[in-house]
């Protein structure tokens, strides 16, 4: 079968042929639909040798959805021809986080040597995937394949880190966007089903910021110097209730900061590896500063009849399996308006 492969350090990824997976006991063999190309996989490719936590050629793709082609001994509940979404964050199934479901920070992935499809294990680019358990497929029931595959990541990921803060986006309060791209945009929607807050979206694009009063932001302003001042601005001078940074740089994370209101949450969604300082003086009274991964799996089924529910949708660009290279080099060169969805079976 075709896959995308990130195969030496520094390299471009390449659509190689590699041998068909088949399933063993209590794995289910998927036929990938879509798979969904990430900020993270660019992240992963711009690591450097040392220290980088991969065995090499590592099969990429963390979002997917696909039809079940094959059973392992000892599965059941699931049929051939399903039509499921992977929950990416694979956790051992039997810690305490795992056993609520919130497989994303189980507490013995890293000791058992337990990865993610895409960021370690082989994932979703490619004709056919392994899944290692069946309780991380979930049946999209009749949700379009290419709309569904972002919101496993781009839908949970924002998901997760605004149901954290649905007390404090209360009537009269504003919720600030930082980065209208691939989970920005879902967030402002998310926001606007599951809050009465205002939405301020901040980016440095225009288009971005085009996509995200499309979507529903009330105000977007450009991310710049001058962004904080405008948020306070347009809030009163109090600042916003609830803070979400998709970027995680250090302009961004500053701004995150500046616009805060007494009490706010400031969520660091963003991997650019910048961090805020906390501590009395720095930031406005009783601000809580966190750093969320992805979501629980009872969330993404949450996700997921919001999409059936019509509100929430990702805007998207589809590329063949063979254009996968290129749809990196858009999503690096900020090129893709939204998300990229490879089709490797199209």
């Amino acid at each position: 079968m075709k896959a995308l492969q990130y195969r030496e350090i520094g390299a471009a990824p390449e659509v190689v042929t590699v041998p068909d997976p088949e399933p063993g006991p209590g794995q289910v063999l998927l036929k990938v639909t879509a798979a969904g190309v990430c900020h993270s996989d660019i992240a992963v490719m711009e690591w450097p040798a040392e220290g980088f936590p991969y065995e090499l050629p590592l099969t990429l793709g963390h979002e997917g959805v696909g039809t079940v082609a094959a059973l392992g001994a000892g599965v059941t509940g699931l049929a051939e021809g399903d039509a499921v979404a992977v929950y990416g964050p694979w956790g051992c199934g039997t810690c305490a986080k795992c056993a609520e479901g919130k497989e994303n920070y189980c507490l013995r992935a890293g000791d058992l040597g337990i990865l993610p499809p895409g960021l370690g294990a082989p994932g979703s680019m490619a004709e056919y995937m392994l899944v290692d358990d069946p309780r991380h497929l979930v049946p999209i029931d009749g949700l379009d394949p290419v709309a569904t595959v972002p919101l496993t990541d781009a839908g949970l990921t924002p998901y997760h880190a605004i149901k954290r803060s649905l007390p404090k986006l209360v009537p009269g309060s504003t919720a600030v966007v930082i980065g209208t791209g691939g989970l920005g945009h879902v967030a402002i929607q998310l926001l606007r089903a599951m809050t009465a807050a205002r939405v301020i979206a901040l980016d440095v694009s225009e288009d971005k910021l085009a996509l995200a009063r499309t979507v529903g932001a009330h105000e977007a302003v450009l991310s710049d110097a001058q962004a904080a001042a405008k948020v306070r601005e347009l809030t009163g001078g109090l600042g916003a209730q609830a803070v979400f940074d998709f970027v995680g740089v250090e302009p961004t994370v500053k701004t995150a900061g500046a616009v805060a209101a007494v009490e706010a949450d400031v969520t660091i969604v963003g991997i650019g590896g910048a961090g805020l300082p906390v501590g009395f003086g720095h930031l406005p009274f009783e601000v809580s500063v966190s750093a969320p991964y992805w979501g629980s799996r009872g969330e993404l089924f949450e996700v997921l009849d919001l999409a059936r529910a019509g509100a929430v949708s990702v805007h998207t660009e589809t590329f063949s399996l063979d254009e996968a290279p290129l749809a990196y080099e858009r999503l690096h060169a900020g090129k893709i308006n939204g998300r990229a969805v490879i089709l490797p079976n199209g």
